[in-house]
């Protein structure tokens, strides 16, 4: 089990500091919260990574944050995978 995790399913609206404040609940200790955006439009593109200090905050993460409801749209978390390189 990695640290970073894959958010999805994001509304356009929700930032990284109310990300960072849902999986900061229950004292787990988050190390960096990032939205990915459209270059050239700068609009969120509705998904985002989140990485925590230890496995078992991840885990913890997961178990309690999939499926949550956050500005109207259910959270879709899991582990993120590594992005393959090249084409």
């Amino acid at each position: 089990m990695g640290t970073r995790l894959y958010v999805g399913n994001l509304n356009y609206s929700t930032t990284e500091d109310a990300l960072r404040a849902i999986f900061e609940e229950n004292g787990r200790a988050v190390k960096d919260v990032h939205i990915v955006v459209d270059r050239d439009t700068g609009r969120a593109r509705g998904f985002g990574f989140v990485e925590l200090e230890t496995d078992e905050d991840a885990q913890a993460a997961i178990e309690e944050v999939n499926g949550r409801e956050v500005d109207g749209r259910p959270l879709r978390v899991n582990e993120a995978r590594e992005r393959p390189r090249g084409r």
